[in-house]
């Protein structure tokens, strides 16, 4: 799946859960609400890996890793959308300076 399919992806089911919100009287989350959960997996993520690398203890860590990467990348996904933030331009341009600043 290229970027672009994997951004409509996580649009769509961050519109699921809008509407699943705003049907619970909690309303859509706003990219505040989006940026806390991001952090929240973030943290997670970080645990996984303690624990893939030895560090801490969690069951079905390795197995869990995958899930939480693709949580952490579901959360850039849709942020990068709202925000109107062209990624692969982005990450280009990112890559590219520290490209250069390496060589």
């Amino acid at each position: 799946m290229d970027l672009e399919a994997l951004q409509a992806r996580a649009i769509a089911i961050a519109d699921l859960y809008d509407r699943r919100n705003v049907a619970a009287g909690r309303g859509a989350w706003s990219t505040g609400d989006l940026a806390l959960g991001f952090a929240g997996d973030v943290g997670d993520l970080a645990k996984l890996v303690m624990a893939v690398d030895g560090r801490r203890e969690i069951e079905n860590a390795r197995e869990r890793l995958g899930h939480e990467l693709a949580d952490c990348l579901w959360s850039v996904l849709v942020l990068a959308e709202r925000y109107g933030v062209d990624l692969p331009a982005e990450f280009a341009r990112m890559t590219d300076g520290i490209e250069r600043a390496l060589s």
